[in-house]
Protein backbone atom coordinates (compact mmCIF):
# COMPACT_ATOMS: atom_id res chain seq x y z
CA UNK A 1 0.00 0.00 0.00
CA UNK A 2 1.39 3.74 -0.80
CA UNK A 3 2.44 5.54 1.47
CA UNK A 4 0.16 8.49 2.55
CA UNK A 5 1.31 12.37 2.00
CA UNK A 6 2.46 14.42 4.60
CA UNK A 7 1.31 17.76 4.97
CA UNK A 8 3.11 20.64 5.95
CA UNK A 9 1.53 23.95 8.24
CA UNK A 10 2.34 27.35 6.96
CA UNK A 11 5.82 28.39 7.98
CA UNK A 12 6.06 31.16 10.30
CA UNK A 13 6.79 33.73 7.29
CA UNK A 14 3.75 33.03 5.88
CA UNK A 15 1.72 33.12 9.02
CA UNK A 16 3.61 36.76 9.33
CA UNK A 17 2.64 37.59 6.27
CA UNK A 18 -0.83 36.56 6.52
CA UNK A 19 -0.84 38.61 10.18
CA UNK A 20 0.54 41.63 8.29
CA UNK A 21 -2.22 41.88 5.05
CA UNK A 22 -4.21 44.77 5.31
CA UNK A 23 -8.61 44.12 4.98
CA UNK A 24 -7.30 42.41 2.17
CA UNK A 25 -4.71 41.52 -0.38
CA UNK A 26 -2.92 38.32 -2.03
CA UNK A 27 -1.36 36.28 -0.03
CA UNK A 28 0.40 33.02 -1.15
CA UNK A 29 0.86 29.48 1.00
CA UNK A 30 2.10 26.51 -0.01
CA UNK A 31 3.14 27.50 -3.06
CA UNK A 32 0.32 28.86 -4.16
CA UNK A 33 -1.50 32.56 -4.08
CA UNK A 34 -5.03 33.07 -3.63
CA UNK A 35 -6.41 36.76 -3.34
CA UNK A 36 -7.96 36.96 0.44
CA UNK A 37 -10.95 39.33 1.36
CA UNK A 38 -12.77 41.40 4.41
CA UNK A 39 -10.09 39.83 6.60
CA UNK A 40 -10.70 41.80 9.65
CA UNK A 41 -14.73 40.51 9.47
CA UNK A 42 -16.03 39.25 12.55
CA UNK A 43 -17.33 35.57 12.26
CA UNK A 44 -17.89 34.17 15.65
CA UNK A 45 -18.27 36.66 18.43
CA UNK A 46 -16.46 35.46 21.86
CA UNK A 47 -18.57 32.55 23.75
CA UNK A 48 -20.73 33.48 27.33
CA UNK A 49 -18.07 31.31 29.02
CA UNK A 50 -15.13 33.95 27.63
CA UNK A 51 -17.44 37.05 27.42
CA UNK A 52 -14.23 39.43 27.79
CA UNK A 53 -12.23 37.45 25.06
CA UNK A 54 -12.20 39.65 21.49
CA UNK A 55 -14.28 38.47 18.75
CA UNK A 56 -12.76 35.54 15.81
CA UNK A 57 -12.09 37.23 12.51
CA UNK A 58 -11.68 35.74 9.30
CA UNK A 59 -7.92 36.56 9.59
CA UNK A 60 -7.74 34.52 12.79
CA UNK A 61 -9.82 31.36 10.49
CA UNK A 62 -7.71 31.09 8.10
CA UNK A 63 -4.71 30.84 10.45
CA UNK A 64 -6.59 28.18 12.34
CA UNK A 65 -7.00 26.53 8.95
CA UNK A 66 -3.34 26.59 7.72
CA UNK A 67 -2.33 25.48 11.42
CA UNK A 68 -4.48 22.43 11.77
CA UNK A 69 -3.61 21.55 8.62
CA UNK A 70 -1.01 19.09 9.03
CA UNK A 71 -3.23 17.22 11.03
CA UNK A 72 -7.14 17.65 9.29
CA UNK A 73 -6.01 17.16 5.64
CA UNK A 74 -5.49 13.17 6.47
CA UNK A 75 -9.42 12.94 6.86
CA UNK A 76 -9.87 14.82 4.38
CA UNK A 77 -7.62 13.90 1.36
CA UNK A 78 -9.31 11.40 -1.34
CA UNK A 79 -13.09 12.60 -0.01
CA UNK A 80 -15.32 14.77 -1.58
CA UNK A 81 -16.29 17.59 0.34
CA UNK A 82 -19.46 18.99 1.77
CA UNK A 83 -19.42 22.79 3.36
CA UNK A 84 -21.30 24.75 4.97
CA UNK A 85 -20.77 28.64 4.36
CA UNK A 86 -21.08 31.52 6.46
CA UNK A 87 -20.25 34.51 4.37
CA UNK A 88 -21.66 36.61 7.06
CA UNK A 89 -20.33 34.99 10.32
CA UNK A 90 -22.52 32.19 12.44
CA UNK A 91 -25.18 35.35 12.95
CA UNK A 92 -26.16 35.59 9.65
CA UNK A 93 -27.39 32.91 6.92
CA UNK A 94 -25.10 30.05 6.34
CA UNK A 95 -25.59 27.10 2.84
CA UNK A 96 -24.74 24.03 1.79
CA UNK A 97 -21.96 23.91 -0.84
CA UNK A 98 -21.60 20.23 -2.47
CA UNK A 99 -20.86 21.99 -6.13
CA UNK A 100 -17.40 23.50 -6.80
CA UNK A 101 -18.58 26.70 -9.46
CA UNK A 102 -16.19 27.32 -12.86
CA UNK A 103 -14.87 30.33 -11.33
CA UNK A 104 -12.39 28.72 -8.21
CA UNK A 105 -9.02 28.46 -8.41
CA UNK A 106 -7.53 25.97 -11.64
CA UNK A 107 -5.64 24.27 -8.72
CA UNK A 108 -8.09 23.18 -6.15
CA UNK A 109 -8.64 19.29 -7.08
CA UNK A 110 -12.09 18.71 -8.04
CA UNK A 111 -14.15 15.66 -8.77
CA UNK A 112 -16.58 14.35 -10.28
CA UNK A 113 -19.26 11.96 -9.06
CA UNK A 114 -19.60 9.06 -10.80
CA UNK A 115 -22.14 6.08 -10.66
CA UNK A 116 -24.85 8.49 -9.07
CA UNK A 117 -27.16 6.20 -7.73
CA UNK A 118 -30.25 8.21 -6.71
CA UNK A 119 -30.63 10.08 -10.37
CA UNK A 120 -29.06 13.18 -9.27
CA UNK A 121 -27.15 15.29 -11.47
CA UNK A 122 -23.62 14.50 -10.47
CA UNK A 123 -21.80 17.27 -8.35
CA UNK A 124 -18.43 18.40 -8.94
CA UNK A 125 -16.52 17.98 -5.62
CA UNK A 126 -13.86 20.19 -4.08
CA UNK A 127 -11.01 17.80 -2.78
CA UNK A 128 -9.09 19.30 0.01
CA UNK A 129 -5.60 17.34 -0.29
CA UNK A 130 -3.31 20.69 0.81
CA UNK A 131 -2.97 23.54 2.78
CA UNK A 132 -3.82 26.38 0.19
CA UNK A 133 -6.97 24.75 -0.22
CA UNK A 134 -8.02 24.65 3.52
CA UNK A 135 -6.91 28.70 2.92
CA UNK A 136 -9.54 29.15 0.29
CA UNK A 137 -12.27 27.23 2.39
CA UNK A 138 -11.55 29.99 5.32
CA UNK A 139 -11.77 32.79 2.93
CA UNK A 140 -15.10 31.55 1.46
CA UNK A 141 -16.08 31.15 5.39
CA UNK A 142 -16.70 27.87 4.44
CA UNK A 143 -15.41 25.84 7.90
CA UNK A 144 -17.84 23.34 8.63
CA UNK A 145 -16.19 20.79 6.58
CA UNK A 146 -18.33 17.40 5.85
CA UNK A 147 -16.08 14.61 4.44
CA UNK A 148 -17.99 11.63 2.30
CA UNK A 149 -17.70 8.57 4.36
CA UNK A 150 -16.27 6.60 1.35
CA UNK A 151 -12.92 7.83 -1.08
CA UNK A 152 -13.07 8.92 -4.37
CA UNK A 153 -11.85 5.61 -5.92
CA UNK A 154 -14.35 3.68 -4.38
CA UNK A 155 -17.20 6.30 -4.13
CA UNK A 156 -20.05 3.83 -3.16
CA UNK A 157 -17.82 1.72 -0.37
CA UNK A 158 -18.07 3.31 3.03
CA UNK A 159 -14.47 3.09 4.92
CA UNK A 160 -16.36 3.62 8.74
CA UNK A 161 -19.47 2.80 10.34
CA UNK A 162 -20.32 5.72 12.03
CA UNK A 163 -22.49 6.25 15.62
CA UNK A 164 -24.33 9.22 16.40
CA UNK A 165 -25.25 10.14 19.48
CA UNK A 166 -27.76 12.99 18.55
CA UNK A 167 -29.34 14.67 22.08
CA UNK A 168 -32.85 15.87 22.49
CA UNK A 169 -34.05 18.97 23.90
CA UNK A 170 -34.12 17.68 27.22
CA UNK A 171 -30.77 15.67 26.73
CA UNK A 172 -28.67 16.70 29.55
CA UNK A 173 -24.48 16.48 29.03
CA UNK A 174 -24.28 13.82 31.42
CA UNK A 175 -27.23 11.45 29.68
CA UNK A 176 -25.41 12.16 26.59
CA UNK A 177 -21.88 10.85 28.09
CA UNK A 178 -23.74 7.86 29.85
CA UNK A 179 -25.18 6.79 26.18
CA UNK A 180 -21.25 7.42 25.26
CA UNK A 181 -19.90 5.34 27.94
CA UNK A 182 -22.15 2.18 27.09
CA UNK A 183 -21.05 1.96 23.48
CA UNK A 184 -17.48 2.21 24.95
CA UNK A 185 -18.49 -0.83 26.73
CA UNK A 186 -20.03 -2.26 23.94
CA UNK A 187 -17.25 -1.64 21.26
CA UNK A 188 -14.67 -3.19 24.24
CA UNK A 189 -16.75 -6.12 24.62
CA UNK A 190 -16.42 -6.96 20.76
CA UNK A 191 -13.16 -5.43 20.39
CA UNK A 192 -13.59 -3.47 17.90
CA UNK A 193 -11.67 -0.25 17.78
CA UNK A 194 -13.68 3.36 17.59
CA UNK A 195 -12.52 6.86 17.26
CA UNK A 196 -14.99 9.21 19.62
CA UNK A 197 -15.09 12.86 19.27
CA UNK A 198 -17.20 15.99 20.49
CA UNK A 199 -19.19 17.58 17.92
CA UNK A 200 -18.36 20.97 19.25
CA UNK A 201 -21.82 21.19 19.68
CA UNK A 202 -24.00 19.11 22.03
CA UNK A 203 -23.01 15.59 20.97
CA UNK A 204 -20.65 12.85 20.21
CA UNK A 205 -19.99 10.85 17.43
CA UNK A 206 -17.53 7.29 16.85
CA UNK A 207 -15.95 6.35 13.91
CA UNK A 208 -15.18 2.80 13.21
CA UNK A 209 -12.59 2.38 9.92
CA UNK A 210 -13.66 -0.41 8.44
CA UNK A 211 -12.12 -2.84 5.72
CA UNK A 212 -13.93 -1.76 2.20
CA UNK A 213 -15.84 -4.54 1.85
CA UNK A 214 -19.54 -3.38 3.17
CA UNK A 215 -22.26 -1.77 1.78
CA UNK A 216 -23.69 1.30 3.54
CA UNK A 217 -27.00 -0.97 4.01
CA UNK A 218 -24.35 -3.11 6.24
CA UNK A 219 -23.31 -0.43 7.97
CA UNK A 220 -26.21 1.16 8.57
CA UNK A 221 -27.65 -2.59 9.99
CA UNK A 222 -24.63 -3.16 12.12
CA UNK A 223 -25.04 0.42 13.82
CA UNK A 224 -28.51 -0.07 14.68
CA UNK A 225 -27.98 -3.58 16.43
CA UNK A 226 -25.17 -2.20 18.51
CA UNK A 227 -27.97 0.85 19.11
CA UNK A 228 -30.44 -0.88 19.87
CA UNK A 229 -28.48 -2.96 22.56
CA UNK A 230 -27.44 0.52 23.90
CA UNK A 231 -30.82 1.86 23.63
CA UNK A 232 -32.09 -0.99 25.73
CA UNK A 233 -30.28 -0.39 28.67
CA UNK A 234 -31.46 3.28 29.34
CA UNK A 235 -34.82 3.46 27.60
CA UNK A 236 -35.52 6.42 29.17
CA UNK A 237 -32.79 8.67 27.61
CA UNK A 238 -33.91 7.39 23.79
CA UNK A 239 -36.23 7.50 21.14
CA UNK A 240 -36.51 6.03 17.71
CA UNK A 241 -38.72 8.33 16.44
CA UNK A 242 -37.25 10.03 13.17
CA UNK A 243 -39.15 13.49 14.04
CA UNK A 244 -37.83 15.62 16.07
CA UNK A 245 -41.55 16.42 17.32
CA UNK A 246 -42.17 13.07 18.12
CA UNK A 247 -38.98 12.33 20.59
CA UNK A 248 -40.48 14.16 23.25
CA UNK A 249 -36.85 15.85 23.79
CA UNK A 250 -35.26 12.95 24.22
CA UNK A 251 -31.74 11.57 22.33
CA UNK A 252 -31.38 9.76 19.10
CA UNK A 253 -29.09 7.10 18.27
CA UNK A 254 -28.74 7.99 14.58
CA UNK A 255 -27.83 4.85 12.85
CA UNK A 256 -29.19 6.40 9.77
CA UNK A 257 -26.00 8.48 9.23
CA UNK A 258 -24.71 5.23 7.42
CA UNK A 259 -25.55 6.22 3.73
CA UNK A 260 -24.55 7.24 0.68
CA UNK A 261 -24.43 10.95 0.68
CA UNK A 262 -24.79 10.91 4.42
CA UNK A 263 -22.03 13.13 5.96
CA UNK A 264 -21.13 13.93 9.69
CA UNK A 265 -18.54 17.10 10.67
CA UNK A 266 -15.24 15.97 10.23
CA UNK A 267 -12.57 15.95 13.26
CA UNK A 268 -11.38 19.28 13.56
CA UNK A 269 -13.59 21.17 11.81
CA UNK A 270 -15.29 24.66 13.32
CA UNK A 271 -18.68 24.55 14.32
CA UNK A 272 -20.85 27.69 13.77
CA UNK A 273 -21.41 29.14 17.04
CA UNK A 274 -19.71 31.69 19.68
CA UNK A 275 -16.38 31.37 20.42
CA UNK A 276 -15.35 28.91 17.30
CA UNK A 277 -15.98 25.48 18.93
CA UNK A 278 -14.43 22.78 17.30
CA UNK A 279 -15.32 18.88 16.73
CA UNK A 280 -12.50 17.15 18.69
CA UNK A 281 -11.22 14.15 18.95
CA UNK A 282 -11.02 12.77 22.71
CA UNK A 283 -9.62 9.57 24.34
CA UNK A 284 -12.10 6.97 25.55
CA UNK A 285 -11.10 7.73 28.76
CA UNK A 286 -11.74 11.60 28.90
CA UNK A 287 -15.63 10.14 28.92
CA UNK A 288 -15.06 10.48 32.81
CA UNK A 289 -13.07 13.73 32.95
CA UNK A 290 -15.57 16.44 34.88
CA UNK A 291 -14.21 19.11 32.79
CA UNK A 292 -14.95 17.40 29.50
CA UNK A 293 -17.82 19.21 27.51
CA UNK A 294 -18.99 19.42 24.02
CA UNK A 295 -17.77 22.84 22.71
CA UNK A 296 -14.41 22.49 25.40
CA UNK A 297 -11.66 23.22 22.91
CA UNK A 298 -11.96 25.88 19.77
CA UNK A 299 -10.01 27.35 17.21
CA UNK A 300 -7.56 28.84 19.87
CA UNK A 301 -6.84 26.11 22.15
CA UNK A 302 -7.07 23.29 19.94
CA UNK A 303 -3.60 23.20 17.92
CA UNK A 304 -2.28 23.19 21.36
CA UNK A 305 -3.74 20.21 22.23
CA UNK A 306 -3.01 18.24 18.99
CA UNK A 307 0.78 19.55 20.18
CA UNK A 308 0.60 17.68 23.16
CA UNK A 309 -1.62 15.00 22.34
CA UNK A 310 -1.00 13.77 19.24
CA UNK A 311 -3.90 13.60 16.64
CA UNK A 312 -6.13 11.28 18.82
CA UNK A 313 -8.17 10.33 15.87
CA UNK A 314 -4.99 8.91 13.60
CA UNK A 315 -6.67 5.22 13.97
CA UNK A 316 -9.56 6.84 11.75
CA UNK A 317 -7.43 6.55 9.10
CA UNK A 318 -4.80 3.90 9.65
CA UNK A 319 -7.17 1.11 10.48
CA UNK A 320 -9.03 -1.18 8.61
CA UNK A 321 -11.30 -3.51 10.63
CA UNK A 322 -14.06 -6.22 10.13
CA UNK A 323 -17.07 -5.94 12.01
CA UNK A 324 -17.87 -8.93 14.50
CA UNK A 325 -21.27 -10.75 14.09
CA UNK A 326 -23.43 -9.64 16.52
Amino acid sequence: MATPPTFTPATEDELAALDELGKEGTWSVGGFEQKLTNLDKVLFPPSSDHPDDPPITKRELIRYCVRIAPTLLPHLRDRALNMQRFPDGVGGPSFWQKQLPPTAPAWLTRWRETGVEDHRAPNMHLVADRVATLAFLGNQAAFEFHPWTSRIDRPWEPTFALIDIDPGERTTWEETLVLARLYRTALDHLGVIGCPKTTGKRGIQVWIPIVRSYTYQETSAWVEQISRAVGAIVPDLVSWEWSKADRKGKARLDYTQNASIKTLVAPYAVRPSAGAPVSAPISWDELDDPDLRPDRWTIRDVVDRVAERGDLFAGAVSLAQELPTL
